[in-house]
């Protein structure tokens, strides 16, 4: 579990974080160096899941051996099922990072919800829908692990 106080908004407890993998964790199907490791660290303060349409049909491979949960979307509305996803977990107990258009709902129904703008770049709808934009997956991640990173991005 995190727990924050963000001056402005009160304490955060997150238990869950919820992450899109391409465009987010991985650019063209491959996970992106450096992403391992950090989700192995953040594995042990929050259970980890990673929701997906899997584009490029290469999810379940790259983070086999990763103490994740790995869940990939059937077709249909993807941005339905990942928020429905979320209110399954208690969004607020939720932490959301993801990039395309179908993680804006997910990201607005988090308890924290951030965009990552990284090599496949960002949805604006996404960015819209979050309380924050990094440029790196790996700055995103590391948010957690120091949470008064949150602290300084989100006070009022």
């Amino acid at each position: 579990m995190v727990t924050v106080t963000i001056p402005g908004t009160g304490d955060v407890s997150l238990a869950h974080l919820v992450l899109d993998y391409n465009g987010t964790l991985a650019r063209d199907g491959a996970l992106l160096p450096g992403v391992a490791g950090r989700l192995e660290a953040l594995a042990g303060i929050l259970a980890v899941h990673v929701v997906t349409a899997d584009t490029f049909g290469t999810v379940r491979a790259a983070l086999a051996g990763l103490p994740v949960a790995v869940t990939v979307l059937s077709p249909g509305p993807e941005d339905a099922a990942k928020l429905a996803f979320v209110q399954s977990l208690g969004p607020s107990a939720t932490a959301g990072v993801g990039n395309g258009r179908n993680d804006r709902l997910m990201l607005k129904a988090c308890a924290v919800g951030l965009a990552v703008m990284g090599p496949e770049g960002a949805c604006l709808d996404a960015v819209l829908a979050a309380d924050a934009v990094f440029t790196d997956i790996r700055d995103a991640l590391d948010v957690f692990a120091r949470p008064a990173r949150l602290v300084a991005t989100l006070r009022t």
